[in-house]
C-alpha cells in the first residue's frame, strides 16, 4: 500500500471507531446538555488530549509496557475503572435539577477538561488499542514517532468534529433537556453507563 492508501485506510477505520457510541459519546452529550457547550468543549478538549498523551507514549514505548506488563496493565486498569465508578455513582446518586446557569459554565478552568482527559488517560484499553492498530498503517522504513503522532492526530481531528456534531445537536432540543425531569434522566443514565463501562473494564482482559 502507497502513502496515501494507508492514510485513507487509516481514516475509514478510525472514522468508524469515533462514531461507535461510548464513554465518551455519553460524557460529551450530558454535559452538552446539562451544563452548556462551554463545558461540553473543555471536556472534548480534554479527550482528546488524552488520545495525544496515549500517542506519545506508545511512539516512545510507555504504552509497549502497558501492552506486555500485566502488572502495569492491571493497575491502569483498576485506576480507571474506580475513576469511572466514582464519576458514574455521584451521577446516579447526585443528579442535578436544573442546568449550570450560563454565566457558570462559562467560567474559565472548569474540570470537564481534567475529567475528560483522565477518562482516556486511566483506560489501558486505548493505549493497547494504538499499540496494536497504529502500526498496521505505518508504512515499512517510515519513522515511527512522526507517524503515530500525524495518525493519533487524524484520530482526535475526528474526534474533535463528531464531539461538536453532538454538542451541535443538543441545541435544537435544548428547551426540551433542560427541563428538570430530562436532566435528572439525563444524569442518572449517564451515571448508569458510567458505572457499567467501570465494571466492564474492571473485569476485562486483554
Amino acid at each position: 500500500m502507497s502513502i496515501t492508501d494507508n492514510l485513507l485506510a487509516f481514516t475509514f477505520a478510525a472514522t468508524l471507531l469515533t462514531l461507535t457510541p461510548g464513554l465518551d459519546t455519553a460524557l460529551v452529550l450530558r454535559t452538552a446538555t446539562v451544563e452548556g457547550k462551554h463545558q461540553a468543549l473543555r471536556a472534548t478538549l480534554g479527550i482528546n488530549a488524552g488520545c495525544l498523551l496515549w500517542g506519545a507514549a506508545v511512539a516512545f514505548g510507555l504504552g509497549a509496557l502497558v501492552a506486555v506488563s500485566e502488572l502495569a496493565y492491571n493497575l491502569l486498569k483498576y485506576c480507571g475503572a474506580a475513576y469511572l465508578a466514582w464519576l458514574g455513582l455521584n451521577m446516579l446518586l447526585r443528579p442535578r435539577r436544573s442546568p449550570v446557569p450560563v454565566e457558570a459554565s462559562d467560567k474559565p478552568g472548569g474540570n470537564w477538561f481534567l475529567k475528560g482527559m483522565l477518562g482516556n488517560l486511566l483506560n489501558p484499553k486505548i493505549g493497547i488499542f494504538y499499540v496494536s492498530f497504529l502500526p498496521q498503517f505505518i508504512p515499512p522504513g517510515q519513522a515511527l514517532v512522526p507517524w503515530t503522532f500525524g495518525l493519533v492526530s487524524i484520530h482526535v481531528v475526528l474526534g474533535l468534529i463528531w464531539s461538536c456534531v453532538l454538542i451541535g445537536a443538543t441545541r435544537p432540543l435544548s428547551g426540551f433537556l433542560r427541563r428538570q425531569r430530562v436532566i435528572r434522566w439525563m444524569d442518572r443514565t449517564t451515571g448508569m453507563i458510567f458505572l457499567l463501562f467501570a465494571a466492564r473494564l474492571a473485569f476485562s482482559r486483554r
